[in-house]
């Protein structure tokens, strides 16, 4: 065993970064060696003064990063340079040769989309009129994929209105370009305290002061709102009122309403985020809908269709067009037309209706397993959603709850990514669609619900 202890004094931030971080460093400058193994988590949380989940986090941060690998009874050693340079940086799905089980990342389950893609993409070589898409397109997207985008829309509840769709590289390129045109560095943007940390990036991205509002279980309060909006700084209000990440809570009609008013009352500019909207059976009237001259519609088939095709729309309000198809040409020229031809195909073949009742009906079945197994604790959901909340019971705190899972080979998600304000709950979002299979699911929710039966002094000292 290695005599390591890593000098932690000059790091700041969560400790178990800084653990990975000096392993990092250590590999790096030579002190660690390919091969080497480290001290047992119990020893050097003890030399470190810290819980044993803390190194155990750590330890499963190191490994995510390609640094070390765990065998079971012997311990954990440092990867050979070889082995960590073949390690992907972000293991977005686990793989075929290794158990671990991913409740952290939020979307549907694959079903056959694999081969529905090689059979659209197989049909597309096949037409002789893909030449006019292999060259640059309008920056707002090519007519027929803006039609098609409006489809989606229409579904959940906006006006038919193509020419207000300006095609984007996914949600997540929609949410940048709309903020990237409506702000400048140091205003002030509104968000659910609890939110998701993809607008955190873009606000950090674009020097933007993102500041909290408090939610209930239907989401944006709107004194809470009110009461921001009154302070007279605010430019515009991000949220997510359907299945709202992460707690899952999802907004009533009335209460968007009385939104929209307020935001109407102060001039603040709302983005609407509806990437889970597909998912719910009957879709409240979108809040954008209710404020159409100041509200822009985010939305994608990332979540419905398939991640990898990086498409998603922006319904703006109609004065905004061409502002928003500009600033797409500014940050990608264009969106990728061969995945929105993909993406078009489908939903004028039924392809994407299809997947839309597979992933409602997917998502009913998983929470149902949810429900089953953590009976008796306490999480907030809403029918059809694939992501729940999970308040943790004292006196777990949700990074030791973390880090017991890890050694388990089950990734979980603390709040701490997701909040605005300083106050973090010792919580969780439990993504119910990342495993592959319902049987992987109840074993990835068995781990959770046995730890929280255990307890975290059971865990704290328990061998690792």
């Amino acid at each position: 065993m290695t005599i390591w202890k890593p000098d932690l004094s000059h790091h700041t931030g969560p400790l178990y970064l800084a653990i990975a971080d000096a392993m990092a460093a250590g590999i790096e400058g030579g002190e660690l060696k390919a091969g080497d193994r480290l001290p047992p988590q119990r020893i050097l949380a003890f030399d470190l003064g810290l819980t044993v989940g803390t190194v155990t986090r750590a330890y499963a941060e190191a490994e995510r990063r390609g640094l070390v690998t765990g065998e079971v009874g012997r311990g954990t050693y440092v990867r050979s340079t070889d082995t960590k340079r073949t390690q992907p940086l972000f293991s977005i799905r686990h793989g075929e040769t290794t158990e671990l089980l991913d409740l952290s990342l939020n979307y549907p389950v694959e079903g056959n989309r694999g081969l529905l893609f090689a059979q659209a993409t197989a049909a597309i070589a096949r037409d002789p009129a893909v030449a006019s898409l292999l060259n640059y397109q309008p920056a707002a997207g090519h007519p027929r994929h803006r039609a098609a985008a409006t489809e989606l829309a229409v579904r959940v509840g906006m006006p038919r209105d193509p020419e207000r769709i300006v095609v984007c590289s996914g949600a997540q390129h929609g949410i940048t370009v709309v903020f990237g045109s409506l702000c400048r560095p140091g205003d002030v943007v509104l968000a659910e305290e609890l939110t998701y940390p993809g607008i955190i990036a873009v606000a950090r991205l674009l020097n933007l002061r993102l500041r909290g509002v408090a939610i209930d279980g239907e989401g944006l309060r709107p004194d809470a709102f009110e009461a921001a909006c009154r302070k007279g700084d605010a430019k515009a209000l991000y949220c997510v009122p359907t299945y709202q990440n992460p707690t899952s809570a999802v907004m009533s009609e009335s209460r968007r309403a009385e939104i929209a008013n307020i935001a109407r009352k102060y001039s603040v500019v709302v983005v609407e985020d509806d990437v889970y909207g597909f998912l719910h059976d009957n879709h409240p009237k979108p809040l954008s809908a209710f404020l159409p001259e100041s509200a822009f519609f985010v939305s994608s088939a990332s979540k419905s269709m398939m991640p990898a095709l990086r498409i998603g729309f922006v319904m703006t309000p109609p004065s905004m067009t061409e502002t928003i198809a500009e600033t797409v040409r500014t940050t990608s020229w264009m969106a990728s037309p061969i995945a929105a031809e993909v993406m078009t195909r489908w939903i004028e073949d039924g392809t994407a209706a299809d997947l839309v009742r597979q992933h409602r009906a997917e998502s009913r079945a998983r929470l149902a397993i949810a429900e089953r197994i953590l009976a008796g604790y306490s999480f907030q959901s809403a029918p059809g959603t694939f992501h729940i909340w999970m308040p943790l019971p004292a006196p777990w705190s949700a990074d030791d709850f973390v880090g017991r899972a890890a050694t388990r080979n089950v990734r979980l998600i603390p709040a701490k990514p997701f909040a605005v304000t300083g106050m973090v709950p010792q919580s969780l979002r439990l993504c119910l669609g990342s495993p592959r299979t319902r049987e992987e699911l109840e074993t990835a929710l068995g781990v959770v619900a046995k730890l929280l039966a255990s307890g975290p002094t059971a865990a704290r000292f328990a061998v690792v």
